[in-house]
C-alpha cells in the first residue's frame, strides 16, 4: 500500500503538480510551438521575452523518462517569474520510453537547443544567451547533455553555445549507484530507462562523463532527499575537480513531496531557490 502512495505522488510530481497561487492569479500569452523532427513528440514551446534580444532559458521537464509534457510550463510559476524578468522562455517534450531510449532523449534535447539557437533572431531571442534547466528526469537530461559533448556535437554546437546548466533535484547523475540506491521502490523505471549493461548505465551517467569538456558553469540544485542530494554533491565534486565552475545547494523538503515542490514552487517570490537561481543565470547571462 505504501509503494503504491509514493508511486501516486511520484506520478503527479511527474506529470506536474499543482499550479502555484501565483501562477493561478496571472495569465501567459500562448506559446509558439515549434518541431525540431518528424515525431509528434518532437516539439517546443517558446514564449518571447520582453524585448528583442532576450536570453533563453530552455527547460526540460521530468517524469522518469516515460511521461510528462511541455505543457506542465504553461502558467507556472517559473515561466511567469522568468516572463516578469525578460527572459524567452522555451519548454522541450522529448520522445518517451519505452518507445525510444534516454540516448535519443538527450539527443532530442541538443536537437531542440540546435533549433532554437538557429531560429533566435526570428524567435526573438539571443541565441548566444541559452541557459538549460530541468527537473528530475529533465535534470539528469540537461546534465548529460552539458557533460557529454557528443550530443550538441551531433547538431553541429559545442559548449560555446550554452551558457550553463541547472538540475532541479536529479537523482541518476550516477545510474549505477542509483539503481543500486533505490532498486525496492524505483527499479522498475530505472531498468526500463537504463536496462541492465553497466557500461551503459556509466554511458548514461553526466557524474561519469564530468571530465572536461562540459558546458561552462553548473548550477546544481536538490531537496533532503538522500540520492538527491549525495549524487548532486558528487557531481559537483567531478565537475569541480573537473575544472567546471560547479555550485551545489540543498533545500529544505523531505521525499517526494520536496521533489515535486522544487519544480511547482521555483519562480514564487518567498521559495528560497528562487533567488538563487535568479542570481545564477543574471550572471550567467551578464557574460
Amino acid at each position: 500500500m505504501r509503494r503504491r502512495v509514493i508511486a501516486s505522488l511520484l506520478a503527479l510530481s511527474l506529470v506536474g503538480g499543482s499550479v502555484s497561487t501565483v501562477a493561478a492569479e496571472r495569465r501567459s500569452p500562448a506559446p509558439s510551438e515549434i518541431s525540431y523532427g518528424k515525431d509528434r513528440l518532437q516539439r517546443v514551446d517558446v514564449w518571447p521575452g520582453a524585448a528583442k534580444g532576450a536570453p533563453l532559458v530552455v527547460f526540460v521537464h521530468g517524469g522518469g523518462w516515460k511521461r510528462g509534457d511541455k505543457s506542465m510550463m504553461k502558467e507556472s510559476a517559473k515561466l511567469l517569474h522568468w516572463q516578469a524578468l525578460g527572459y524567452a522562455v522555451a519548454s522541450v517534450n522529448y520522445r518517451l520510453v519505452p518507445d525510444t531510449t534516454v540516448e535519443q532523449q538527450a539527443q532530442d534535447v541538443a536537437d531542440a537547443v540546435a533549433l532554437l539557437k538557429r531560429d533566435a533572431e526570428k524567435l526573438g531571442f539571443d541565441g548566444k544567451r541559452i541557459a538549460l534547466v530541468g527537473h528530475s528526469a529533465g535534470a539528469h537530461l540537461v546534465a548529460l547533455v552539458g557533460t557529454n559533448p557528443s550530443y550538441l556535437r551531433k547538431t553541429g554546437l559545442s559548449y560555446a553555445d550554452i551558457v550553463g546548466v541547472v538540475p532541479l533535484d536529479g537523482a541518476a547523475y550516477d545510474v549505477p549507484a542509483q539503481m543500486g540506491e533505490n532498486a525496492r521502490l524505483m527499479g522498475d523505471t530505472y531498468q526500463q530507462a537504463f536496462g541492465t549493461d553497466p557500461d551503459r548505465q556509466r554511458a548514461l551517467s553526466p557524474t561519469f562523463h564530468a571530465a572536461a569538456p562540459n558546458a561552462p558553469a553548473f548550477l546544481i540544485l536538490h531537496v533532503q532527499r538522500k540520492d538527491g542530494a549525495s549524487q548532486s554533491r558528487a557531481l559537483a565534486a567531478a565537475l569541480t575537480k573537473a575544472g567546471t565552475a560547479a555550485q551545489v545547494q540543498g533545500f529544505a523538503g523531505r521525499g517526494l513531496r520536496g521533489h515535486m515542490e522544487i519544480n511547482r514552487k521555483l519562480g514564487e517570490s518567498d521559495y528560497p531557490a528562487t533567488p538563487v537561481v535568479d542570481a545564477w543565470l543574471a550572471a550567467r547571462f551578464a557574460q
